[in-house]
Protein backbone atom coordinates (compact mmCIF):
# COMPACT_ATOMS: atom_id res chain seq x y z
CA UNK A 1 0.00 0.00 0.00
CA UNK A 2 1.30 3.44 -0.94
CA UNK A 3 0.21 6.81 0.41
CA UNK A 4 1.07 10.45 -0.27
CA UNK A 5 0.56 12.80 2.65
CA UNK A 6 -2.12 15.42 2.01
CA UNK A 7 -2.09 18.91 3.46
CA UNK A 8 -4.77 18.04 6.02
CA UNK A 9 -2.70 15.10 7.31
CA UNK A 10 0.57 16.92 7.90
CA UNK A 11 1.89 16.87 11.48
CA UNK A 12 0.09 13.60 12.19
CA UNK A 13 2.14 10.74 13.64
CA UNK A 14 3.11 8.04 11.14
CA UNK A 15 1.44 5.23 13.11
CA UNK A 16 -1.77 7.22 13.64
CA UNK A 17 -2.02 8.07 9.93
CA UNK A 18 -1.56 4.46 8.82
CA UNK A 19 -4.01 3.14 11.42
CA UNK A 20 -6.64 5.53 10.05
CA UNK A 21 -5.94 4.98 6.33
CA UNK A 22 -4.79 1.40 5.70
CA UNK A 23 -7.36 -0.69 3.83
CA UNK A 24 -6.41 -3.88 5.70
CA UNK A 25 -7.87 -2.42 8.92
CA UNK A 26 -4.64 -2.98 10.86
CA UNK A 27 -4.76 -1.60 14.39
CA UNK A 28 -2.39 1.11 15.56
CA UNK A 29 -0.50 -1.36 17.77
CA UNK A 30 0.02 -3.73 14.84
CA UNK A 31 1.08 -0.82 12.63
CA UNK A 32 3.65 0.05 15.27
CA UNK A 33 4.96 -3.50 15.12
CA UNK A 34 5.25 -3.33 11.31
CA UNK A 35 7.13 -0.01 11.52
CA UNK A 36 9.53 -1.45 14.07
CA UNK A 37 10.20 -4.49 11.87
CA UNK A 38 10.88 -2.38 8.78
CA UNK A 39 7.69 -3.06 6.84
CA UNK A 40 6.93 0.67 6.57
CA UNK A 41 9.10 3.07 4.54
CA UNK A 42 8.85 6.84 4.83
CA UNK A 43 10.30 8.50 1.73
CA UNK A 44 12.08 5.21 1.06
CA UNK A 45 13.65 4.98 4.52
CA UNK A 46 12.82 3.27 7.81
CA UNK A 47 11.27 5.68 10.29
CA UNK A 48 10.00 5.82 13.85
CA UNK A 49 6.28 5.47 14.57
CA UNK A 50 6.27 8.90 16.20
CA UNK A 51 7.65 10.84 13.21
CA UNK A 52 5.45 13.81 12.20
CA UNK A 53 4.28 13.77 8.57
CA UNK A 54 4.96 16.47 5.99
CA UNK A 55 2.70 17.29 3.07
CA UNK A 56 3.64 15.45 -0.14
CA UNK A 57 5.80 12.81 1.53
CA UNK A 58 5.56 9.18 0.40
CA UNK A 59 4.70 6.24 2.66
CA UNK A 60 4.96 2.57 1.65
CA UNK A 61 3.32 -0.15 3.74
CA UNK A 62 4.69 -3.54 2.73
CA UNK A 63 2.37 -6.51 3.21
CA UNK A 64 3.88 -8.92 5.69
CA UNK A 65 3.67 -12.57 4.69
CA UNK A 66 1.95 -14.79 7.22
CA UNK A 67 4.43 -16.97 9.09
CA UNK A 68 3.92 -20.72 9.01
CA UNK A 69 3.00 -21.93 12.46
CA UNK A 70 5.75 -24.17 13.83
CA UNK A 71 4.67 -24.50 17.44
CA UNK A 72 3.46 -28.05 18.00
CA UNK A 73 0.00 -28.90 19.20
CA UNK A 74 -0.32 -30.91 22.39
CA UNK A 75 -3.23 -32.99 23.61
CA UNK A 76 -4.07 -30.81 26.61
CA UNK A 77 -7.72 -30.54 27.76
CA UNK A 78 -9.37 -27.20 27.02
CA UNK A 79 -12.30 -25.73 28.93
CA UNK A 80 -14.14 -24.23 25.94
CA UNK A 81 -16.89 -21.78 26.88
CA UNK A 82 -17.81 -20.81 23.31
CA UNK A 83 -16.64 -21.68 19.81
CA UNK A 84 -17.60 -20.88 16.23
CA UNK A 85 -15.74 -20.58 12.91
CA UNK A 86 -14.22 -17.21 13.91
CA UNK A 87 -13.21 -17.47 17.54
CA UNK A 88 -12.83 -19.43 20.75
CA UNK A 89 -13.53 -18.37 24.32
CA UNK A 90 -11.63 -20.56 26.77
CA UNK A 91 -11.41 -20.72 30.55
CA UNK A 92 -7.67 -20.92 31.34
CA UNK A 93 -6.69 -22.76 34.53
CA UNK A 94 -4.27 -21.28 37.06
CA UNK A 95 -0.70 -22.39 36.37
CA UNK A 96 -0.96 -22.52 32.57
CA UNK A 97 1.19 -20.15 30.50
CA UNK A 98 -0.73 -18.53 27.62
CA UNK A 99 1.89 -18.76 24.86
CA UNK A 100 5.39 -20.22 24.34
CA UNK A 101 8.24 -18.12 25.68
CA UNK A 102 11.75 -18.79 27.00
CA UNK A 103 11.41 -21.47 29.64
CA UNK A 104 7.87 -22.41 28.56
CA UNK A 105 7.87 -23.86 25.04
CA UNK A 106 5.45 -26.67 25.83
CA UNK A 107 2.33 -27.13 27.92
CA UNK A 108 0.94 -23.70 27.06
CA UNK A 109 -2.57 -22.66 26.11
CA UNK A 110 -1.34 -22.07 22.54
CA UNK A 111 -0.07 -25.67 22.33
CA UNK A 112 -3.50 -26.87 23.43
CA UNK A 113 -5.36 -24.56 21.03
CA UNK A 114 -3.22 -25.64 18.04
CA UNK A 115 -4.02 -29.28 18.80
CA UNK A 116 -7.71 -28.37 18.92
CA UNK A 117 -7.93 -25.99 15.94
CA UNK A 118 -4.96 -26.99 13.77
CA UNK A 119 -3.75 -24.12 11.61
CA UNK A 120 -7.17 -22.44 11.75
CA UNK A 121 -5.79 -19.59 13.84
CA UNK A 122 -4.94 -16.00 13.02
CA UNK A 123 -1.31 -15.48 12.03
CA UNK A 124 -0.99 -11.80 12.96
CA UNK A 125 0.97 -12.39 16.17
CA UNK A 126 3.40 -14.81 14.54
CA UNK A 127 4.46 -18.35 15.23
CA UNK A 128 4.52 -18.20 19.02
CA UNK A 129 1.21 -16.45 19.66
CA UNK A 130 -1.23 -17.53 16.93
CA UNK A 131 -4.74 -16.27 17.63
CA UNK A 132 -3.76 -14.45 20.81
CA UNK A 133 -4.96 -10.83 21.16
CA UNK A 134 -4.76 -10.51 24.97
CA UNK A 135 -3.14 -12.43 27.79
CA UNK A 136 -3.56 -13.18 31.45
CA UNK A 137 -0.72 -14.16 33.78
CA UNK A 138 0.28 -17.78 34.30
CA UNK A 139 -1.23 -17.88 37.80
CA UNK A 140 -4.37 -15.92 36.89
CA UNK A 141 -7.33 -18.06 35.87
CA UNK A 142 -10.27 -17.22 33.64
CA UNK A 143 -11.55 -16.21 30.25
CA UNK A 144 -9.45 -15.61 27.15
CA UNK A 145 -10.40 -14.85 23.57
CA UNK A 146 -8.69 -16.74 20.71
CA UNK A 147 -9.07 -15.65 17.07
CA UNK A 148 -9.29 -18.25 14.30
CA UNK A 149 -8.61 -15.93 11.38
CA UNK A 150 -6.95 -12.60 10.64
CA UNK A 151 -10.26 -10.82 9.97
CA UNK A 152 -11.60 -11.57 13.45
CA UNK A 153 -8.19 -10.80 14.98
CA UNK A 154 -8.07 -7.31 13.44
CA UNK A 155 -11.66 -6.52 14.44
CA UNK A 156 -11.25 -7.68 18.03
CA UNK A 157 -7.81 -6.12 18.43
CA UNK A 158 -9.40 -2.82 17.39
CA UNK A 159 -12.08 -3.24 20.08
CA UNK A 160 -9.34 -3.96 22.60
CA UNK A 161 -7.42 -0.86 21.54
CA UNK A 162 -10.56 1.26 21.80
CA UNK A 163 -11.32 -0.16 25.29
CA UNK A 164 -14.72 -1.52 24.19
CA UNK A 165 -14.10 -5.13 25.23
CA UNK A 166 -15.61 -5.88 28.65
CA UNK A 167 -13.07 -7.43 31.02
CA UNK A 168 -14.13 -7.88 34.64
CA UNK A 169 -11.93 -9.69 37.13
CA UNK A 170 -12.69 -10.90 40.64
CA UNK A 171 -9.87 -10.71 43.18
CA UNK A 172 -9.30 -11.44 46.83
CA UNK A 173 -7.10 -8.84 48.45
CA UNK A 174 -5.75 -8.17 51.93
CA UNK A 175 -7.45 -5.52 54.05
CA UNK A 176 -10.93 -4.00 54.10
CA UNK A 177 -11.55 -1.38 51.45
CA UNK A 178 -12.80 1.92 52.83
CA UNK A 179 -14.70 2.89 49.69
CA UNK A 180 -17.44 0.92 47.94
CA UNK A 181 -15.88 1.71 44.58
CA UNK A 182 -13.13 3.74 43.00
CA UNK A 183 -10.77 4.24 40.08
CA UNK A 184 -7.00 3.83 40.10
CA UNK A 185 -5.36 5.87 37.37
CA UNK A 186 -1.59 5.56 37.56
CA UNK A 187 0.93 4.73 34.82
CA UNK A 188 2.63 1.34 34.96
CA UNK A 189 6.13 0.52 33.77
CA UNK A 190 9.23 -1.39 34.79
CA UNK A 191 10.22 -1.12 38.42
CA UNK A 192 13.44 0.88 38.22
CA UNK A 193 14.82 -0.97 41.27
CA UNK A 194 13.87 -4.45 40.02
CA UNK A 195 13.49 -4.91 36.25
CA UNK A 196 11.62 -8.19 36.70
CA UNK A 197 8.71 -6.39 38.35
CA UNK A 198 6.21 -3.76 37.27
CA UNK A 199 5.50 -0.64 39.32
CA UNK A 200 3.77 2.72 39.30
CA UNK A 201 6.14 4.68 37.07
CA UNK A 202 5.22 8.29 36.33
CA UNK A 203 8.36 8.96 34.34
CA UNK A 204 8.46 6.03 31.92
CA UNK A 205 5.20 4.15 32.50
CA UNK A 206 2.19 3.82 30.21
CA UNK A 207 -1.31 4.98 31.08
CA UNK A 208 -3.19 2.42 33.16
CA UNK A 209 -6.75 2.68 34.49
CA UNK A 210 -8.50 0.15 36.74
CA UNK A 211 -12.03 0.59 38.11
CA UNK A 212 -12.81 -1.42 41.25
CA UNK A 213 -15.94 -2.26 43.19
CA UNK A 214 -16.21 -3.88 46.64
CA UNK A 215 -18.30 -7.08 46.54
CA UNK A 216 -17.76 -8.50 50.06
CA UNK A 217 -15.80 -7.50 53.16
CA UNK A 218 -14.23 -9.93 55.63
CA UNK A 219 -12.20 -9.61 58.83
CA UNK A 220 -8.99 -8.56 57.08
CA UNK A 221 -9.71 -9.14 53.41
CA UNK A 222 -12.03 -8.09 50.59
CA UNK A 223 -13.57 -9.59 47.48
CA UNK A 224 -13.42 -6.98 44.72
CA UNK A 225 -14.40 -6.73 41.09
CA UNK A 226 -11.88 -4.94 38.85
CA UNK A 227 -12.79 -3.63 35.42
CA UNK A 228 -9.90 -2.93 33.09
CA UNK A 229 -9.89 0.13 30.89
CA UNK A 230 -6.32 -0.56 29.77
CA UNK A 231 -4.33 -3.79 29.74
CA UNK A 232 -0.85 -3.32 31.16
CA UNK A 233 1.31 -6.17 32.44
CA UNK A 234 0.29 -7.10 36.02
CA UNK A 235 -2.07 -4.11 36.03
CA UNK A 236 -4.56 -5.22 38.68
CA UNK A 237 -1.83 -6.67 40.89
CA UNK A 238 0.25 -3.46 40.77
CA UNK A 239 -2.71 -1.10 41.13
CA UNK A 240 -4.24 -2.92 44.10
CA UNK A 241 -0.88 -3.01 45.86
CA UNK A 242 -0.49 0.73 45.21
CA UNK A 243 -3.60 1.48 47.30
CA UNK A 244 -2.52 -0.82 50.12
CA UNK A 245 -4.49 -3.94 49.16
CA UNK A 246 -2.16 -6.52 47.57
CA UNK A 247 -3.79 -9.67 46.23
CA UNK A 248 -3.92 -12.78 48.39
CA UNK A 249 -1.35 -15.34 47.22
CA UNK A 250 0.52 -12.94 44.92
CA UNK A 251 4.14 -14.18 44.97
CA UNK A 252 5.56 -10.94 43.51
CA UNK A 253 3.48 -8.06 44.88
CA UNK A 254 1.82 -9.67 47.90
CA UNK A 255 2.86 -10.53 51.44
CA UNK A 256 6.00 -12.64 51.88
CA UNK A 257 4.04 -15.27 53.80
CA UNK A 258 0.49 -15.96 52.68
CA UNK A 259 -1.77 -17.40 55.39
CA UNK A 260 -4.05 -19.03 52.78
CA UNK A 261 -3.56 -22.17 50.70
CA UNK A 262 -3.45 -20.95 47.11
CA UNK A 263 -0.75 -21.29 44.46
CA UNK A 264 -0.48 -17.82 42.94
CA UNK A 265 -2.58 -14.67 43.12
CA UNK A 266 -6.30 -14.92 43.84
CA UNK A 267 -7.29 -13.29 40.56
CA UNK A 268 -9.89 -14.64 38.13
CA UNK A 269 -10.93 -13.26 34.73
CA UNK A 270 -14.62 -13.64 35.47
CA UNK A 271 -16.46 -11.84 32.66
CA UNK A 272 -15.53 -11.27 29.01
CA UNK A 273 -17.73 -9.37 26.57
CA UNK A 274 -17.24 -8.18 22.98
CA UNK A 275 -18.98 -7.48 19.69
CA UNK A 276 -18.76 -10.51 17.42
CA UNK A 277 -16.60 -9.54 14.40
CA UNK A 278 -18.97 -11.11 11.89
CA UNK A 279 -22.50 -10.89 13.31
CA UNK A 280 -22.09 -7.52 15.05
CA UNK A 281 -23.87 -9.01 18.09
CA UNK A 282 -22.64 -8.23 21.60
CA UNK A 283 -21.69 -11.43 23.42
CA UNK A 284 -20.80 -11.83 27.09
CA UNK A 285 -19.50 -14.87 28.96
CA UNK A 286 -18.65 -15.70 32.57
CA UNK A 287 -16.63 -18.41 34.28
CA UNK A 288 -17.03 -19.80 37.79
CA UNK A 289 -14.28 -19.42 40.38
CA UNK A 290 -11.61 -22.14 40.29
CA UNK A 291 -11.53 -24.52 43.25
CA UNK A 292 -8.61 -22.91 45.10
CA UNK A 293 -10.10 -19.41 44.79
CA UNK A 294 -13.46 -20.70 46.03
CA UNK A 295 -11.77 -22.53 48.91
CA UNK A 296 -10.12 -19.34 50.18
CA UNK A 297 -13.32 -17.34 49.68
CA UNK A 298 -15.33 -19.93 51.64
CA UNK A 299 -12.77 -19.86 54.46
CA UNK A 300 -13.00 -16.06 54.66
CA UNK A 301 -16.80 -16.20 54.75
CA UNK A 302 -16.82 -18.85 57.48
CA UNK A 303 -14.40 -16.83 59.67
CA UNK A 304 -16.55 -13.70 59.25
CA UNK A 305 -19.65 -15.57 60.50
CA UNK A 306 -18.00 -16.61 63.75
Amino acid sequence: MDFYVKEEDKEKRLDSFLAENNTAEYTRSYIGKLIEEGYVLYNGQKAKASIKLKSGDHISLIEKEAEVLDVKGEDIPLDIVFEDEDLLVVNKPRGMVVHPAPGHYTGTLVNAVIAHSGTSLSSINGVLRPGIIHRIDKDTSGLLLICKNDLSHKALAKQLEEHTITRRYHALCFGRLKEESGTISAPIGRDEKDRKRQAINYKHGKEAVTHYKLLESFENASLVECRLETGRTHQIRVHMKSIGHPLIGDPVYGLKKCPYSIQGQALHAMVLGFIHPKSGEYMEFSADYPDDFLRVLTSLRNKSRK
